[in-house]
């Protein structure tokens, strides 16, 4: 679940211990089986509260964690669900998925006090050329910003080099929302943008914690809110996609929390 860019300076951020990196650990991995779980449920017919009603019962009753946008700042569900022209914090409800949609699922467990939160786009049936191209820039641009973390860089390049790769595929980058620090709390500093310049914010420390998650439109970045005061869409209802994942800043380079044994990027 990403954050809301927001004008206020940086707080102070907060560095992990070993102690809470192994915490984040567990969570990380309990988010990224929630979609590996949900998986094959992702089908054309299955509606998507349907989808948000398994992964409750399965985070809260199979992993003992919870689901930690249910009720976080009012948010009616465990899960968000964004579709074709949602952008984000697409609220689940009883539209059913049909052949050639677009899905995001953002998922985010707390395990003992700590967060996990991981996203990816899924497909039912075989979407348009269109969608499946935004859905690959999206996961493409992630993996290029996550390869650059590293002890040293700044948020700029990071966000520069996201920025460069989607416009390149002639992609737009959503700009009113952004990755963040992760931890204890939901979202903490800093605030990680996907568009810069080069040497630009925040010098990245080992124990910083946070996420990387482009968000990617076929068209124009121009967004909009609806009126249940959630979901976002895209002003020209181009297909949006977005993929996600928690990483640690080791003393060498990185480490994605939200990975699964066997799982590469």
């Amino acid at each position: 679940m990403m954050f809301q860019k927001t004008p206020k300076p940086p707080t102070s951020i907060t560095f992990k211990t070993p102690a809470e990196i192994d915490k984040m650990r567990v969570a990380g991995r309990l988010a990224a089986e929630v979609l590996r779980m949900i998986r094959p449920h992702v089908r054309e017919g299955v509606t998507t509260e349907e989808l948000d009603r398994i992964c409750h019962d399965y985070i809260v009753n199979t992993q003992q964690a919870i689901p930690a946008p249910l009720g976080y700042r009012g948010f009616p569900k465990s899960i968000c669900t964004s579709v074709n022209h949602v952008v984000c914090h697409g609220i689940p409800g009883p539209r059913k998925l049909k052949k050639g949609d677009v899905l995001n699922i953002d998922i985010t467990v707390i395990k003992d006090g700590y967060h996990g939160d991981t996203s990816q786009m899924f497909h039912v049936g075989v979407p348009p050329i269109a969608a499946q191209r935004v859905s690959r820039v999206a996961y493409e641009a992630m993996c290029i910003g996550i390869r650059l973390v590293r002890p040293g860089i700044r948020l700029g390049d990071i966000g520069h080099a996201i920025q460069k790769h989607a416009e390149a595929q002639h992609c737009s980058v959503v700009r009113e929302y952004c990755g963040h620090g992760i931890g204890r709390n939901f979202h903490e500093e800093p605030q990680v943008l996907h568009y810069g310049e080069p040497g630009a914010g925040i010098e990245l420390k080992p124990g910083m914690t946070f996420t990387i998650e482009p968000m990617i439109n076929a068209g124009r970045r121009h967004v909009k809110v609806m009126p249940d005061k959630w979901t976002v869409i895209t002003k020209d209802h181009s297909i949006s996609a977005q993929w996600e994942h928690t990483l640690l800043v080791t003393e060498t380079g990185y480490e994605v929390l939200t990975l699964l044994p066997g799982d590469t990027l």
